[in-house]
């Protein structure tokens, strides 16, 4: 009797919120996790061909959604405050640093260590914390960092050479959400100021290619043009829905729903497109996936912990 009496309950409001942001941001990170897809299908394309079309076609859809939710006219406000176009100028170009070094990285068969950048993430952002924003940091997180550093040490030792991608992709990445975490700009706003400021640039570009013959878009067939025109919305959709779910969710939540992304462009360098993942390599992996699992049960620990600590009747 009573767990039929349960089951007719309807849901609170917070649990429907909890549901909306839970569905948003396992959505973002499920598609940046299938993105290697998406970039396989342009092979044939350079990557900064590619990154300027994202770029151009993510303005024209962010400021098409811009426009559906009637603020439009925050964007001209926030052209015109400088401090804040000089950060978002800033945090342009690192994302598109981090985009074109991705897109080089999938068309070049580094799925696998592309993964890995983003594996480290996380912990790279907790560094810039400690550096930059003068965070503290208890023992658990930095044991989980230290355990990071010696699978990266690893990895660095077995392949005789710095795994420069996933270093280079975690720090451009980081460091892009240190400059809009600094920014007073909401998420699709600042997408939109970011796509415009580095649009010309982007334009430019591809006029310039399509003059001296070298084109993809001109000369490619429907289906990479399809593709490349796509990458409006490849760009836009999963940072909306991200910031849907940040939102919503509990800061912790979201910090372990981050690593559907890695995981799922893992699996598919492995069993998609055959990248070796074995035995040594393995080993350098595992040490990183433990720091993760010290960090994301620390924060979840600390999390309910001020939860529980907030719901005590004051004294």
């Amino acid at each position: 009797m009573t767990d039929s009496i349960a089951q007719n309950v309807p849901p609170t409001t917070k649990q429907l919120t909890q549901a909306r942001g839970f569905a948003a941001a396992g959505a973002a990170f499920a598609i940046w996790g299938v993105l290697p897809l998406y970039l396989h299908t342009l092979v044939s394309v350079p990557a900064l061909q590619i990154t300027a079309h994202r770029v151009s076609w993510g303005c024209l859809f962010a400021l098409l959604l811009l426009a559906g939710r009637g603020e439009f006219a925050k964007l001209g406000a926030t052209l015109r405050n400088r401090a804040i176009c000089m950060r978002l100028v800033m945090s342009a170009t690192l994302i598109t640093i981090n985009w074109t070094l991705y897109a080089w990285a999938v068309t070049h068969g580094h799925v696998i260590e592309s993964s890995l950048g983003y594996f480290i993430n996380p912990l790279v952002n907790v560094l810039l914390g400690v550096v930059v924003l003068g965070e503290r940091l208890t023992r658990a997180q930095w044991g989980a960092v230290t355990l990071a550093a010696f699978g990266v040490a690893y990895l660095t030792l077995l392949a005789g050479d710095v795994p420069w991608i996933a270093i280079s992709l975690a720090l451009s990445f980081s460091l892009y959400g240190l400059v809009r975490k600094v920014t007073p700009v909401e998420a699709l706003l600042g997408l939109s100021v970011e796509t415009v400021l580095i649009a010309p640039i982007a334009l430019v570009f591809l006029a310039f290619i399509h003059i001296d013959g070298h084109g993809a878009f001109e000369h490619a067939g429907p289906t990479v043009r399809l593709m490349l025109a796509c990458g409006g919305i490849v760009t836009v959709v999963p940072l909306v829905l991200f910031a849907v779910g940040a939102r919503l969710l509990p800061y912790s939540t979201v910090g372990l729903l981050q690593y559907i992304a890695p995981t799922l462009q893992l699996l598919i360098g492995v069993f998609v497109y055959g990248e070796p993942f074995l035995g040594p390599r393995v080993l350098g992996f595992v040490l990183i996936w433990a720091a993760l699992v010290v960090y994301g049960v620390e924060g979840v620990w600390r999390a309910r912990a001020a939860n529980q600590l907030a719901s005590q009747p004051s004294p």
